[in-house]
């Protein structure tokens, strides 16, 4: 690691706002992104004119054929920092996959090499009209041609095939899914802000949910929405005069580039060998371990994910995932928390939001009547653990 740099807790998370999270809002997302960008700013005891570098990915997570228009499919760092009122001197976009870790990543970094004071970090989530997923081609051209008009393209067959490989190599239930579904959608009931409040499921509801890519259920997929979520960081320096608890960012990791398949396959081999790698980056960047992780929160976007996360990561041996979630183990009250702040599934797609934003509540002792006892290690995922990342966060600077 010589040479490398560690945040270590240079960069602490200030402050944070969040909209509703609703199927489609009654304004432009543009609009709500302002507000809730300068609610975040507030909430950290600051001005806008204190703001001088503003964050955010803005991928606009469809296969569809879309409209991409800033300021209404979609909000970038630059469409942002023009309308909130500061001068900035730091303004970027990430561009990869793992939204959020790569955002946090870029910030922390334009931060610890004093380019910047203060990051307003965003993101911003659109949910078209009509299918989320519509697509009015009529022929196919590349590397789709040989896949795609057998029926297999986009998310649900990306996801679909390596979960039925994992179920057929490690003799695994379908129905132990429901396990971590219903433990999503039971926290996701807790928070205001979700699409999901006070809308838990049991698991007979879970298995009646129709198939949409065999053995991927309609509720194994998280809901497409509108929603906003912005955080403020800082120097750890400049955050002890600030007036919320902040918590550290003790270090990140994203995947690296894959074996090249056709386009959409994810074998489980690549899942599971990436993850891993993904995993010893995280923890040769920080000096810790899956046991000092005591608020784990993976990434839920597709249900599967969350199997994949557990065994990468090393929080359960290869090939017991589905074992794990069947005794307690992701149980929020009584196992791990991986799903604590009610993931995609719970809250809707926001794209790693819930787990950054659990790990900012929990650590910070903001989280109100849910409040955790002796939390002081999060750990926040997003994609899948061979195409996305996972970033550290500390209640104490390491």
């Amino acid at each position: 690691m010589t040479g490398r740099f560690r945040a270590g807790g240079t960069v602490a998370v200030v402050g944070f706002a969040h909209s509703e999270v609703r199927r489609h809002f009654d304004r432009p997302l543009g609009s709500v992104t302002v507000d809730i960008a300068r609610a975040a700013i507030a909430d950290a005891g600051l001005t806008p004119a204190d703001i001088d570098g503003f964050v955010a990915a803005a991928l606009f997570p469809t296969a569809g054929a879309h409209a991409v228009q800033d300021g209404v499919s979609t909000v970038t760092a630059g469409w942002l920092a023009q309308r909130i009122g500061s001068e900035p001197r730091y303004v970027a976009g990430f561009q990869g996959i793992g939204q959020m870790p790569g955002s946090v990543a870029m910030a922390v970094n334009a931060i610890a090499a004093g380019a910047v004071d203060y990051v307003v970090l965003h993101r911003a989530l659109h949910n078209p009209s009509g299918g989320y997923h519509d697509d009015p081609v009529t022929a196919i051209s590349g590397a789709q041609q040989w896949t795609a008009p057998q029926g297999y393209s986009g998310p649900l067959s990306m996801i679909g095939l390596p979960y039925n490989e994992y179920l057929q190599r490690y003799r695994a239930d379908p129905a132990a899914m429901a396990n971590v579904v219903v433990e999503a959608r039971r926290n996701g009931a807790e928070l205001p802000w979700s699409y999901w409040y006070q809308r838990p499921i049991t698991t007979a509801e879970y298995l009646a949910a129709p198939m949409i890519s065999d053995p991927v259920r309609r509720l194994d997929c998280d809901i497409p929405v509108d929603g906003v979520a912005a955080f403020v960081l800082t120097s750890a320096e400049r955050a002890r005069d600030l007036p919320h608890h902040p918590v550290y960012v003790a270090g990140y990791a994203s995947s690296a580039t894959n074996p090249p398949r056709l386009q959409s396959h994810w074998p489980l081999d690549d899942i599971m060998d990436g993850g891993a790698a993904t995993a010893r980056r995280l923890w040769e960047a920080t000096g810790l371990s899956p046991a000092d992780v005591d608020l784990p929160q993976l990434y839920d976007g597709f249900s599967p994910f969350v199997y994949f996360w557990l065994e990468s990561l090393g929080l359960c041996p290869v090939g017991e995932a589905h074992r794990f979630v069947q005794d307690g183990g992701i149980d929020s009250t009584t196992g791990l928390p991986v799903l604590s702040g009610g993931g995609a599934l719970g809250t809707g797609r926001m794209h790693g939001i819930p787990q950054l934003l659990e790990c900012y509540l929990q650590l910070s002792g903001r989280a109100g009547s849910r409040q955790r006892e002796h939390a002081t290690v999060g750990l926040a995922c997003q994609s899948s653990p061979h195409y996305g990342g996972a970033v550290l966060y500390t209640s104490e600077p390491l």
